[in-house]
Protein backbone atom coordinates (compact mmCIF):
# COMPACT_ATOMS: atom_id res chain seq x y z
CA UNK A 1 0.00 0.00 0.00
CA UNK A 2 1.17 3.53 -1.05
CA UNK A 3 2.06 5.31 2.38
CA UNK A 4 0.63 8.31 3.25
CA UNK A 5 1.45 11.39 5.26
CA UNK A 6 1.25 11.26 8.74
CA UNK A 7 -0.88 13.03 10.71
CA UNK A 8 -2.14 14.12 14.44
CA UNK A 9 -4.99 11.78 15.06
CA UNK A 10 -8.43 12.56 16.42
CA UNK A 11 -8.76 11.49 20.36
CA UNK A 12 -11.91 11.73 22.72
CA UNK A 13 -15.03 10.42 22.15
CA UNK A 14 -16.33 7.14 20.42
CA UNK A 15 -17.05 8.77 16.83
CA UNK A 16 -13.82 10.77 16.90
CA UNK A 17 -10.44 9.19 15.33
CA UNK A 18 -9.00 6.37 16.92
CA UNK A 19 -4.97 5.91 17.13
CA UNK A 20 -4.00 4.13 13.51
CA UNK A 21 -3.05 0.43 13.67
CA UNK A 22 -0.21 1.40 11.42
CA UNK A 23 -0.86 -1.79 9.02
CA UNK A 24 -0.08 -2.62 5.99
CA UNK A 25 -1.74 -5.27 4.90
CA UNK A 26 -3.11 -4.22 1.80
CA UNK A 27 -0.78 -5.38 -0.27
CA UNK A 28 0.74 -6.24 -2.69
CA UNK A 29 0.55 -6.38 -6.46
CA UNK A 30 -2.35 -9.03 -6.31
CA UNK A 31 -4.64 -8.43 -9.23
CA UNK A 32 -8.39 -8.62 -7.89
CA UNK A 33 -9.74 -11.06 -10.59
CA UNK A 34 -7.13 -13.37 -9.50
CA UNK A 35 -7.66 -13.42 -5.95
CA UNK A 36 -11.43 -13.53 -6.90
CA UNK A 37 -10.34 -16.92 -8.91
CA UNK A 38 -8.37 -18.13 -6.03
CA UNK A 39 -11.13 -17.72 -3.51
CA UNK A 40 -11.46 -16.62 0.29
CA UNK A 41 -13.98 -14.83 2.54
CA UNK A 42 -14.53 -11.51 2.93
CA UNK A 43 -16.58 -9.73 6.03
CA UNK A 44 -18.96 -6.75 4.68
CA UNK A 45 -20.18 -4.43 7.11
CA UNK A 46 -22.98 -2.76 5.78
CA UNK A 47 -27.08 -1.50 6.43
CA UNK A 48 -28.34 -0.99 2.53
CA UNK A 49 -30.73 -3.80 2.07
CA UNK A 50 -30.15 -4.29 -1.66
CA UNK A 51 -26.37 -5.56 -0.93
CA UNK A 52 -28.32 -8.76 -0.41
CA UNK A 53 -28.35 -9.19 -4.19
CA UNK A 54 -25.39 -8.02 -5.17
CA UNK A 55 -23.23 -10.48 -2.44
CA UNK A 56 -25.86 -13.11 -3.57
CA UNK A 57 -25.12 -12.66 -7.15
CA UNK A 58 -21.08 -12.47 -6.55
CA UNK A 59 -20.83 -14.98 -5.17
CA UNK A 60 -22.69 -17.43 -7.60
CA UNK A 61 -20.28 -16.33 -10.41
CA UNK A 62 -17.21 -16.86 -7.90
CA UNK A 63 -18.26 -20.18 -6.20
CA UNK A 64 -15.02 -20.25 -4.18
CA UNK A 65 -15.57 -17.07 -2.34
CA UNK A 66 -18.16 -16.74 0.80
CA UNK A 67 -19.19 -13.17 2.19
CA UNK A 68 -20.34 -12.22 5.63
CA UNK A 69 -22.63 -9.53 5.00
CA UNK A 70 -23.37 -8.46 8.97
CA UNK A 71 -25.61 -5.00 10.01
CA UNK A 72 -23.98 -3.96 12.77
CA UNK A 73 -25.95 -0.67 12.79
CA UNK A 74 -27.01 1.88 10.83
CA UNK A 75 -25.22 5.22 10.37
CA UNK A 76 -23.32 5.88 13.68
CA UNK A 77 -23.96 3.00 15.48
CA UNK A 78 -21.93 1.16 12.41
CA UNK A 79 -18.92 3.74 13.05
CA UNK A 80 -18.47 3.45 16.13
CA UNK A 81 -18.73 -0.35 16.14
CA UNK A 82 -15.81 0.46 13.28
CA UNK A 83 -13.89 2.49 15.94
CA UNK A 84 -14.19 0.33 18.09
CA UNK A 85 -12.52 -2.59 15.79
CA UNK A 86 -9.95 -0.45 14.62
CA UNK A 87 -8.65 0.47 18.50
CA UNK A 88 -8.67 -3.38 19.30
CA UNK A 89 -7.09 -4.04 15.84
CA UNK A 90 -9.00 -7.16 15.36
CA UNK A 91 -13.04 -7.83 14.65
CA UNK A 92 -13.53 -5.62 12.28
CA UNK A 93 -14.82 -6.21 8.30
CA UNK A 94 -12.93 -6.25 5.35
CA UNK A 95 -15.10 -3.31 3.58
CA UNK A 96 -17.52 -1.19 5.41
CA UNK A 97 -20.05 1.10 4.13
CA UNK A 98 -19.56 4.39 5.06
CA UNK A 99 -21.41 7.56 4.26
CA UNK A 100 -19.79 10.63 2.28
CA UNK A 101 -19.86 13.41 4.97
CA UNK A 102 -18.30 10.27 7.35
CA UNK A 103 -15.40 8.97 5.05
CA UNK A 104 -12.90 12.07 6.30
CA UNK A 105 -12.81 11.20 9.12
CA UNK A 106 -11.68 7.25 8.58
CA UNK A 107 -9.57 8.27 5.65
CA UNK A 108 -7.59 11.10 8.30
CA UNK A 109 -7.35 8.07 11.25
CA UNK A 110 -5.62 6.32 8.02
CA UNK A 111 -8.05 3.56 8.53
CA UNK A 112 -9.20 3.23 4.99
CA UNK A 113 -7.10 1.62 1.78
CA UNK A 114 -6.19 4.32 -0.90
CA UNK A 115 -7.54 2.24 -3.95
CA UNK A 116 -5.29 3.85 -6.58
CA UNK A 117 -2.74 1.29 -6.50
CA UNK A 118 -5.70 -1.17 -7.59
CA UNK A 119 -6.65 1.74 -10.87
CA UNK A 120 -9.24 3.52 -8.93
CA UNK A 121 -8.45 6.77 -9.27
CA UNK A 122 -9.12 5.93 -13.14
CA UNK A 123 -12.54 5.48 -12.53
CA UNK A 124 -13.58 9.19 -11.70
CA UNK A 125 -15.48 9.67 -15.19
CA UNK A 126 -17.61 6.83 -14.24
CA UNK A 127 -18.79 8.87 -11.38
CA UNK A 128 -21.23 11.74 -10.81
CA UNK A 129 -19.29 14.85 -9.44
CA UNK A 130 -20.97 14.39 -5.69
CA UNK A 131 -20.51 10.62 -4.94
CA UNK A 132 -17.00 10.89 -6.39
CA UNK A 133 -15.61 13.87 -4.58
CA UNK A 134 -17.35 11.72 -1.47
CA UNK A 135 -14.79 9.05 -1.81
CA UNK A 136 -11.84 11.13 -2.79
CA UNK A 137 -9.38 13.60 -1.67
CA UNK A 138 -6.26 15.13 -3.05
CA UNK A 139 -6.12 12.86 -5.82
CA UNK A 140 -6.13 9.44 -3.82
CA UNK A 141 -9.50 7.38 -3.55
CA UNK A 142 -10.56 5.53 -0.40
CA UNK A 143 -13.79 3.82 -1.86
CA UNK A 144 -15.90 3.39 -4.33
CA UNK A 145 -19.80 5.08 -4.39
CA UNK A 146 -22.76 3.07 -4.86
CA UNK A 147 -25.68 5.76 -4.85
CA UNK A 148 -25.65 9.52 -4.63
CA UNK A 149 -28.61 11.51 -3.86
CA UNK A 150 -29.14 15.01 -5.77
CA UNK A 151 -31.49 16.85 -4.39
CA UNK A 152 -34.64 18.04 -5.79
CA UNK A 153 -38.04 19.36 -4.79
CA UNK A 154 -40.82 16.33 -4.10
CA UNK A 155 -44.23 18.06 -3.86
CA UNK A 156 -47.87 17.71 -3.36
CA UNK A 157 -49.69 19.25 -6.75
CA UNK A 158 -52.92 18.17 -6.01
CA UNK A 159 -52.39 20.82 -2.76
CA UNK A 160 -50.53 23.36 -5.18
CA UNK A 161 -53.45 22.79 -7.53
CA UNK A 162 -56.11 23.47 -5.18
CA UNK A 163 -54.39 26.53 -3.50
CA UNK A 164 -53.60 28.26 -7.15
CA UNK A 165 -49.55 27.72 -6.41
CA UNK A 166 -47.21 27.66 -8.86
CA UNK A 167 -44.23 25.40 -8.47
CA UNK A 168 -41.26 27.73 -7.43
CA UNK A 169 -38.43 28.01 -9.94
CA UNK A 170 -36.23 30.13 -7.25
CA UNK A 171 -35.84 30.62 -3.45
CA UNK A 172 -37.54 33.73 -3.17
CA UNK A 173 -40.30 32.23 -4.87
CA UNK A 174 -40.44 29.36 -2.49
CA UNK A 175 -40.97 31.89 0.06
CA UNK A 176 -43.70 33.37 -1.42
CA UNK A 177 -45.54 30.17 -2.10
CA UNK A 178 -44.91 29.17 1.82
CA UNK A 179 -46.59 32.26 2.69
CA UNK A 180 -49.58 31.83 0.15
CA UNK A 181 -49.77 28.43 1.34
CA UNK A 182 -49.65 28.80 5.13
CA UNK A 183 -52.38 31.82 4.71
CA UNK A 184 -55.28 29.43 2.56
CA UNK A 185 -54.53 27.15 5.12
CA UNK A 186 -53.51 27.52 8.04
CA UNK A 187 -52.59 23.60 9.14
CA UNK A 188 -50.86 23.52 5.61
CA UNK A 189 -46.74 23.90 5.60
CA UNK A 190 -44.57 24.70 2.51
CA UNK A 191 -41.87 22.52 4.38
CA UNK A 192 -40.89 21.44 7.69
CA UNK A 193 -37.32 21.60 8.76
CA UNK A 194 -36.60 21.57 13.21
CA UNK A 195 -33.08 21.36 12.61
CA UNK A 196 -31.07 19.33 10.37
CA UNK A 197 -27.36 19.50 9.55
CA UNK A 198 -27.34 17.59 7.20
CA UNK A 199 -30.44 19.58 4.96
CA UNK A 200 -28.78 23.40 5.91
CA UNK A 201 -25.31 22.16 4.92
CA UNK A 202 -26.56 21.17 1.36
CA UNK A 203 -28.38 24.47 1.06
CA UNK A 204 -25.39 26.12 1.70
CA UNK A 205 -23.86 23.78 -0.58
CA UNK A 206 -25.94 24.79 -3.04
CA UNK A 207 -25.30 28.34 -2.24
CA UNK A 208 -22.15 28.35 -3.20
CA UNK A 209 -20.55 28.13 0.31
CA UNK A 210 -17.43 26.13 1.15
CA UNK A 211 -17.39 26.60 5.36
CA UNK A 212 -15.20 23.57 5.65
CA UNK A 213 -11.86 22.94 4.40
CA UNK A 214 -9.44 20.89 5.49
CA UNK A 215 -5.68 20.52 4.68
CA UNK A 216 -3.22 17.91 6.76
CA UNK A 217 -4.23 19.03 10.69
CA UNK A 218 -5.46 22.47 9.76
CA UNK A 219 -9.44 23.04 9.58
CA UNK A 220 -10.75 26.16 8.08
CA UNK A 221 -14.51 26.79 9.55
CA UNK A 222 -16.46 29.21 7.98
CA UNK A 223 -20.11 29.79 8.78
CA UNK A 224 -20.25 33.26 7.83
CA UNK A 225 -19.41 32.83 4.17
CA UNK A 226 -21.68 34.11 1.60
CA UNK A 227 -23.27 30.91 1.37
CA UNK A 228 -24.77 30.51 4.76
CA UNK A 229 -25.43 33.65 4.70
CA UNK A 230 -27.89 33.40 1.87
CA UNK A 231 -29.33 30.63 4.03
CA UNK A 232 -29.81 32.23 6.87
CA UNK A 233 -31.41 35.14 4.88
CA UNK A 234 -33.86 33.06 3.21
CA UNK A 235 -34.90 30.58 6.27
CA UNK A 236 -34.65 33.06 9.50
CA UNK A 237 -38.12 34.66 8.16
CA UNK A 238 -40.05 31.76 7.60
CA UNK A 239 -38.88 30.64 11.00
CA UNK A 240 -40.19 34.16 12.47
CA UNK A 241 -43.51 34.04 10.60
CA UNK A 242 -44.04 30.53 11.64
CA UNK A 243 -44.18 29.36 8.26
CA UNK A 244 -42.03 25.99 9.15
CA UNK A 245 -44.36 23.10 10.17
CA UNK A 246 -42.80 21.84 14.02
CA UNK A 247 -42.58 18.38 12.82
CA UNK A 248 -39.85 16.12 13.86
CA UNK A 249 -38.87 14.23 10.05
CA UNK A 250 -39.51 10.28 9.55
CA UNK A 251 -41.56 10.38 12.91
CA UNK A 252 -45.38 8.90 12.61
CA UNK A 253 -46.60 12.63 12.40
CA UNK A 254 -44.36 13.47 9.32
CA UNK A 255 -45.42 10.80 7.33
CA UNK A 256 -49.32 11.50 8.68
CA UNK A 257 -48.57 14.92 7.66
CA UNK A 258 -47.20 13.93 3.83
CA UNK A 259 -50.29 12.51 3.43
CA UNK A 260 -53.07 14.31 4.94
CA UNK A 261 -51.31 17.82 3.14
CA UNK A 262 -49.66 19.19 6.33
CA UNK A 263 -46.66 19.27 4.75
CA UNK A 264 -46.65 20.33 0.98
CA UNK A 265 -42.91 19.56 0.09
CA UNK A 266 -39.81 18.41 0.61
CA UNK A 267 -36.56 19.02 -0.70
CA UNK A 268 -34.18 16.34 -0.67
CA UNK A 269 -32.59 13.44 -2.07
CA UNK A 270 -33.21 11.25 -5.00
CA UNK A 271 -33.52 8.47 -2.74
CA UNK A 272 -36.95 9.92 -1.25
CA UNK A 273 -39.24 8.40 -4.12
CA UNK A 274 -38.96 5.00 -2.61
CA UNK A 275 -39.95 6.60 1.10
CA UNK A 276 -42.99 8.16 -0.31
CA UNK A 277 -44.50 5.15 -2.23
CA UNK A 278 -44.01 2.97 1.25
CA UNK A 279 -44.48 5.42 3.91
CA UNK A 280 -47.17 7.46 1.92
CA UNK A 281 -49.00 5.03 0.09
CA UNK A 282 -52.33 7.33 0.03
CA UNK A 283 -50.26 10.00 -1.83
CA UNK A 284 -49.80 8.11 -4.77
CA UNK A 285 -50.84 10.29 -7.79
CA UNK A 286 -50.83 13.15 -5.52
CA UNK A 287 -47.00 14.15 -6.06
CA UNK A 288 -44.43 15.18 -8.30
CA UNK A 289 -41.22 16.17 -8.90
CA UNK A 290 -39.63 19.50 -9.80
CA UNK A 291 -35.68 20.66 -9.75
CA UNK A 292 -34.41 22.58 -6.60
CA UNK A 293 -35.46 26.07 -6.25
CA UNK A 294 -32.11 28.04 -7.64
CA UNK A 295 -30.69 31.21 -5.62
CA UNK A 296 -30.76 33.00 -9.12
CA UNK A 297 -33.56 32.71 -11.72
CA UNK A 298 -31.84 31.47 -14.97
CA UNK A 299 -29.62 29.39 -13.08
CA UNK A 300 -28.85 25.40 -12.47
CA UNK A 301 -26.97 24.40 -9.53
CA UNK A 302 -27.87 21.76 -6.90
CA UNK A 303 -26.13 19.86 -3.98
CA UNK A 304 -25.75 15.90 -2.89
CA UNK A 305 -27.89 15.26 0.23
CA UNK A 306 -27.00 11.36 1.62
CA UNK A 307 -25.39 9.08 -0.49
CA UNK A 308 -23.31 6.56 0.85
CA UNK A 309 -19.68 3.81 -0.78
CA UNK A 310 -17.95 0.76 0.34
CA UNK A 311 -14.73 1.51 1.40
CA UNK A 312 -12.29 -1.68 1.83
CA UNK A 313 -10.12 -1.39 5.41
CA UNK A 314 -6.54 -0.15 5.96
CA UNK A 315 -5.96 -3.81 8.07
CA UNK A 316 -7.70 -5.85 5.32
CA UNK A 317 -5.54 -8.61 4.78
CA UNK A 318 -7.60 -9.82 1.69
CA UNK A 319 -7.56 -6.19 -0.24
CA UNK A 320 -7.23 -7.85 -3.85
CA UNK A 321 -10.50 -9.92 -3.41
CA UNK A 322 -12.27 -6.89 -1.64
CA UNK A 323 -11.42 -4.38 -4.75
CA UNK A 324 -12.80 -7.25 -7.00
CA UNK A 325 -16.41 -7.63 -4.68
CA UNK A 326 -16.17 -3.42 -4.66
CA UNK A 327 -15.92 -3.13 -8.50
CA UNK A 328 -18.79 -5.63 -9.12
CA UNK A 329 -21.03 -3.78 -6.18
CA UNK A 330 -20.46 0.06 -7.86
CA UNK A 331 -19.50 -0.67 -11.29
CA UNK A 332 -20.30 -3.84 -12.13
CA UNK A 333 -23.61 -6.28 -12.29
CA UNK A 334 -24.04 -5.19 -8.66
CA UNK A 335 -24.95 -2.02 -9.34
CA UNK A 336 -27.31 -2.47 -12.02
CA UNK A 337 -29.01 -5.49 -9.45
CA UNK A 338 -29.25 -2.24 -7.12
CA UNK A 339 -30.75 0.27 -8.88
CA UNK A 340 -33.29 -2.71 -10.16
CA UNK A 341 -34.40 -2.58 -6.49
CA UNK A 342 -34.73 1.50 -6.18
CA UNK A 343 -31.37 2.38 -5.65
CA UNK A 344 -30.57 6.00 -7.03
CA UNK A 345 -27.01 5.92 -9.12
CA UNK A 346 -23.84 7.51 -8.40
CA UNK A 347 -22.73 6.06 -12.50
CA UNK A 348 -22.89 8.45 -14.93
CA UNK A 349 -23.65 5.41 -17.53
CA UNK A 350 -27.04 4.70 -15.32
CA UNK A 351 -27.40 8.23 -15.09
CA UNK A 352 -27.86 9.03 -18.49
CA UNK A 353 -29.29 5.11 -19.62
CA UNK A 354 -32.38 6.17 -21.68
CA UNK A 355 -34.51 3.18 -20.14
CA UNK A 356 -33.55 4.61 -16.75
CA UNK A 357 -34.67 8.22 -17.98
CA UNK A 358 -37.29 7.34 -19.33
CA UNK A 359 -39.17 4.84 -16.57
CA UNK A 360 -42.61 6.47 -15.90
CA UNK A 361 -43.64 6.56 -11.92
CA UNK A 362 -47.29 5.30 -11.53
CA UNK A 363 -46.67 6.93 -8.00
CA UNK A 364 -45.52 10.22 -9.24
CA UNK A 365 -48.72 10.64 -11.84
CA UNK A 366 -46.92 8.39 -14.57
CA UNK A 367 -43.75 11.56 -14.43
CA UNK A 368 -40.65 10.23 -15.89
CA UNK A 369 -39.35 11.94 -12.33
CA UNK A 370 -35.55 10.57 -13.10
CA UNK A 371 -35.04 12.86 -15.97
CA UNK A 372 -35.30 15.82 -13.27
CA UNK A 373 -33.00 13.44 -10.48
CA UNK A 374 -30.29 13.08 -13.12
CA UNK A 375 -30.30 16.62 -14.13
CA UNK A 376 -30.21 17.62 -10.95
CA UNK A 377 -26.53 15.11 -10.45
CA UNK A 378 -25.06 16.78 -13.45
CA UNK A 379 -25.79 20.10 -11.97
CA UNK A 380 -24.15 19.43 -8.80
CA UNK A 381 -21.38 21.94 -7.31
CA UNK A 382 -17.96 20.72 -6.80
CA UNK A 383 -15.24 21.29 -4.69
CA UNK A 384 -17.77 21.05 -1.39
CA UNK A 385 -15.69 18.87 1.89
CA UNK A 386 -17.03 17.60 4.94
CA UNK A 387 -15.24 18.13 8.13
CA UNK A 388 -13.07 15.58 9.59
CA UNK A 389 -15.49 14.94 12.44
CA UNK A 390 -18.80 15.75 10.41
CA UNK A 391 -20.52 13.02 12.58
CA UNK A 392 -19.48 14.54 15.52
CA UNK A 393 -20.79 18.12 13.92
CA UNK A 394 -24.20 16.77 13.10
CA UNK A 395 -24.37 15.69 16.26
CA UNK A 396 -24.13 19.08 18.13
CA UNK A 397 -25.88 21.31 15.48
CA UNK A 398 -29.04 21.10 17.68
CA UNK A 399 -27.03 22.22 20.91
CA UNK A 400 -26.67 25.34 18.38
CA UNK A 401 -28.42 25.88 14.95
CA UNK A 402 -31.20 23.98 16.11
CA UNK A 403 -32.09 26.77 18.89
CA UNK A 404 -32.87 29.09 15.91
CA UNK A 405 -36.10 26.85 15.55
CA UNK A 406 -37.70 27.28 18.42
CA UNK A 407 -36.99 31.51 18.71
CA UNK A 408 -34.12 30.95 20.99
CA UNK A 409 -31.70 32.31 18.77
CA UNK A 410 -31.72 33.61 15.09
CA UNK A 411 -29.88 31.47 12.22
CA UNK A 412 -26.71 33.82 11.89
CA UNK A 413 -26.08 33.44 15.72
CA UNK A 414 -26.75 29.45 16.00
CA UNK A 415 -24.60 29.31 12.72
CA UNK A 416 -22.12 31.60 14.90
CA UNK A 417 -22.47 29.22 18.28
CA UNK A 418 -21.75 25.84 16.02
CA UNK A 419 -18.60 27.55 14.31
CA UNK A 420 -17.31 28.65 17.71
CA UNK A 421 -17.89 25.29 19.33
CA UNK A 422 -16.28 22.97 16.08
CA UNK A 423 -13.91 25.26 16.17
CA UNK A 424 -13.24 24.12 19.80
CA UNK A 425 -13.62 20.45 19.47
CA UNK A 426 -10.71 20.93 16.77
CA UNK A 427 -8.47 22.53 18.48
CA UNK A 428 -9.14 19.88 21.85
CA UNK A 429 -8.86 17.03 19.22
CA UNK A 430 -5.45 18.43 17.64
CA UNK A 431 -6.25 20.65 14.66
CA UNK A 432 -5.37 23.77 14.51
CA UNK A 433 -8.64 25.90 13.49
CA UNK A 434 -8.83 28.74 11.61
Amino acid sequence: MSSKTSRRLLTGTALALSATLGLTACGGSQDPSEAAAEGGELTIWAWEPTLDAVVDAYEAEHPEVKIDLVNVGTGNDQYTALQNAISAGSGGPDLAQIEYFAMGQFELGESLAELNEFGADQLASQFATGPWEGMSTDGSVYGLPMDSGPMAMFYNQSLFEKHNIQVPKTWEEYAAAARKLHQADPKAYMVNDTGDAGFITSLIWQAGGKPFNTQGTEVGIDLADEGSKKVAQLWQPLLDDELVAPITSWSDQWYQGLGDGTIASLVTGAWMPANLESGVPDGSGDWRVAPMPQWEDGTMATAENGGSGLSIMENSEKAALAYDFLQFATVGEGADLRIEQGAFPATTKDLEDEKFLNRKFDYFGGQQINKVLSESSASVIEGWSYLPFQAYANSIFNDTVGKAYIGDTTLGDGLAGWQDALKGYATDQGFTAR
